[in-house]
């Protein structure tokens, strides 16, 4: 499979919510993740823990919808940009349910080496987030 078909699936399948546990078939045994904010920090997960991780995002923001807005292919590396609107039913950094819209706006640069994701560079509008749970315990 290509890099691009890779991080397609990946997207479909993984990132999407439908099928967690398949990230074993995309994803090397350790992937780098770097949290890119002001002051950058490096997360090492196994596919299981980014399967785990994709099963939190459920229990905060419930099925969630997800939306690829850019996808650009540079030899083994992929970008994508993508809109994520879920429904506020878990706790998120101490903010209660409010069963409100939550959306998140987020891209990435996936590395993909030997037919797998290895690293990936993810930006994350967080302060929107906090924006929108901090508007929704107030309206509810």
């Amino acid at each position: 499979m290509t890099p691009e078909k890779i991080v397609r699936k990946f997207f479909e399948e993984v990132r999407s919510g439908k099928n967690p546990d398949f990230a074993t078939e995309l994803m090397a045994e350790k992937v780098m993740a770097h949290q890119v904010t002001s002051e950058e920090s490096i997360v090492v997960r196994t596919p299981k823990e980014y399967a785990e991780h994709v099963v939190e995002m459920i229990e905060a923001y419930g099925e969630f919808s997800l939306e690829i807005q850019e996808f650009f292919v540079q030899e083994n590396k992929v970008y994508v940009r993508w809109k994520q609107v879920g429904t506020h039913i878990g706790e998120v950094d101490g903010y209660q349910p409010t069963g409100l819209p939550v959306v998140e706006i987020a891209s990435a640069v996936y590395l993909v080496k030997d037919k797998k994701i290895s690293e990936y560079w993810i930006q994350i509008d967080r302060l929107g987030i906090q924006q929108q749970l901090e508007r929704n315990t107030l309206e509810k």
